[in-house]
């Protein structure tokens, strides 16, 4: 997995939705949740999160996650990041 510049894909999977409770992680309706996107790395994904975390933060309930898709896809090889 390289991208065209050389360095190596690092997918990153950035969403999030209104959670049930402050202090879980299951959403009150998988119906509504908010895909970002996916990014070639973490920095990216990590740009994208916080513009969407940010741009949330009037609702306690509502919450952004970064997931290492690369760890996920490769699972053997997991580089840090």
């Amino acid at each position: 997995m390289t991208a065209e510049d050389g360095k190596k894909q690092l997918l990153h999977l950035v969403f999030g939705g209104e959670l049930k409770t402050l202090g879980g992680t299951e959403f009150r309706d998988l119906e509504t949740l908010d895909i970002v996107g996916i990014y070639p790395d973490y920095q990216s994904a990590q740009t994208a999160w916080k513009a969407k975390a940010q741009a949330s933060v009037d609702n306690a309930h509502m919450r952004y996650f970064v997931v290492h898709l690369h760890r996920l896809l490769d699972p053997e090889n997991k580089p840090a990041g």
